[in-house]
């Protein structure tokens, strides 16, 4: 089926699912980080260790919880919204959600390499892995795709040259 035999409820519902699929793979992801993190305290070097990773580890671990809540909200949205004609709007929240808990696990993630490097190696190689890692995420899930999506013709209502569907080209 072509974009333009798609009616707005079906590319709602093609659009929810493939959001849906995408929150699994990062939930997985970073629910796993999250109880990794998590499990640190309660090892025996966790006691010796100094103050700078204390709180790089607590700030890395408040990162992945604001992930873990921030990708798992829309499901809860889908689930309490089920059936009441607000599909759009739960897509809406959801992208919305889904792009800051990348962020929030981008952080995360860096601030996870940051804590192992300072852990095996220590000093400035930690921060250069930590930089390194951070600006890998950003790149690769942010400025990248931003970069792209300035060279199509698409607007944000997936209408091309901004024009909706069945609406002749004026150009």
């Amino acid at each position: 089926m072509s974009e333009a035999e798609e009616s707005e409820q079906e590319r709602l519902k093609r659009n929810l699912n493939e959001l849906l699929q995408e929150l699994r793979v990062a939930q997985a992801g970073v629910q796993i980080l999250f109880g990794f993190l998590l499990s640190i305290v309660f090892t025996d070097r966790y006691r010796e260790i100094d103050s700078y990773v204390r709180v790089t580890h607590l700030v890395t671990i408040l990162f992945a919880a604001a992930s873990v809540a921030l990708l798992t909200a829309p499901a809860a949205w889908h689930r309490i919204l089920f059936r009441r004609g607000r599909r759009e709007d739960i897509i809406t929240i959801a992208h919305r959600f889904t792009l800051v808990g990348l962020g929030t696990l981008a952080a995360s993630m860096t601030g996870t390499v940051l804590l192992l490097g300072e852990v095996i190696i220590g000093g400035w190689v930690s921060i250069a892995l930590g930089v390194v890692a951070g600006l890998g995420f950003a790149t690769l899930w942010f400025l990248l795709p931003l970069m792209e999506r300035h060279k199509d013709t698409i607007d944000s209502e997936g209408h091309p040259d901004g024009i909706p569907t069945g609406e002749p080209s004026r150009g």
